[in-house]
């Protein structure tokens, strides 16, 4: 993404779950604690994200996960796949990390793992990343996406002021997978439920909006081709500065994480231009 800082050398730490809890029909609640947890820290940002190690079935890795020399001595199609998935939550005191999974049924790696995890599994991951978190002198906040980017926006609906006029969209499936948030007294929440593809009713619910007065501060974030739209939406016709947008796609439709984040950057930077060269014309 574009606004993310410098990356740094990714930690590594071995947790274990706590315990589980199926919030809406397709959405998973895991709790992760343990004494691998440790060294771990959150709190900075409200995008705060960790990328999940899921092992390659028969290969047999070093004792304690060392990734480095998983890199060096493995052959690639051997190295453990990775999933990213935001930090729910961040309780210090308790020593436990929270991380929401939508569940598509079998598919996948992590919407399966998470309906199988029972108190005592282990699962390995790199993190935490992130770069955003909601400006408290914000003249408003605008708050966008889907399933991928529900745990993100509760995360920053419990940051923002009380009094801050905040304007919150999240697209999905129907009215079961609906949620109870915390969030600021003046916040308006719209669940938009899907209707077609994936990310169309959001773009139109956003668009319907009657923008207040000032400049927001937004973060949209979700299906790659829904987020294009609302990035020239935001961009080109809201002329809105780049600087008070964080914004791309966390997946795209047809593509598994792999693939995705393999053509990510380059999909981001050509939209990215393209949309920054009209903005400025």
């Amino acid at each position: 993404m574009s606004d993310r800082p410098a990356r740094r050398k990714a930690q590594l730490h071995q947790a274990r779950v706590r315990r589980t809890e199926w919030l809406t029909p397709h959405m998973i609640r895991v709790v992760l604690g343990g004494e691998g947890l440790s060294a771990f820290t959150a709190g900075a940002f409200t995008d705060h994200y960790v990328k999940l190690l899921f092992p390659v079935e028969g290969v047999a890795y070093p004792r304690p996960l060392d990734m480095e020399l998983i890199r060096a001595e493995f052959p690639r199609d051997q190295w453990p796949r990775t999933r990213t998935y935001t930090v729910r939550r961040w309780d210090a005191d308790e020593g436990e990390l929270t991380v929401d999974f939508v569940h598509h049924g079998d598919t996948g790696l992590a919407g399966p793992w998470a309906a199988r995890a029972r108190p005592g599994d282990e699962i390995a991951f790199l993190g935490p990343g992130g770069a955003y978190t909601p400006d408290p002198a914000a003249d408003w906040h605008l708050l966008a996406g889907d399933e991928a980017a529900l745990p993100a926006i509760a995360a920053a609906l419990e940051r923002i002021p009380d009094d801050a006029r905040t304007h919150a969209f999240i697209e999905v499936a129907g009215p079961a997978e609906e949620q109870k948030l915390e969030a600021p007294d003046a916040a308006e929440i719209t669940w938009v439920h899907r209707t077609g593809p994936v990310g169309h009713a959001l773009v139109h619910a956003v668009s319907a909006l009657s923008f207040p007065p000032g400049t927001p501060h937004a973060f949209v974030h979700g299906e790659a081709g829904c987020v294009k739209q609302l990035r020239h939406l935001l961009r080109v016709e809201r002329q809105v500065p780049r600087e008070r947008l964080s914004i791309s796609g966390y997946w795209r439709v047809g593509h598994d994480e792999d693939g995705w984040q393999a053509s990510k950057r380059e999909w981001n930077q050509r939209v990215e231009e393209e949309q920054e060269g009209t903005a400025a014309s």
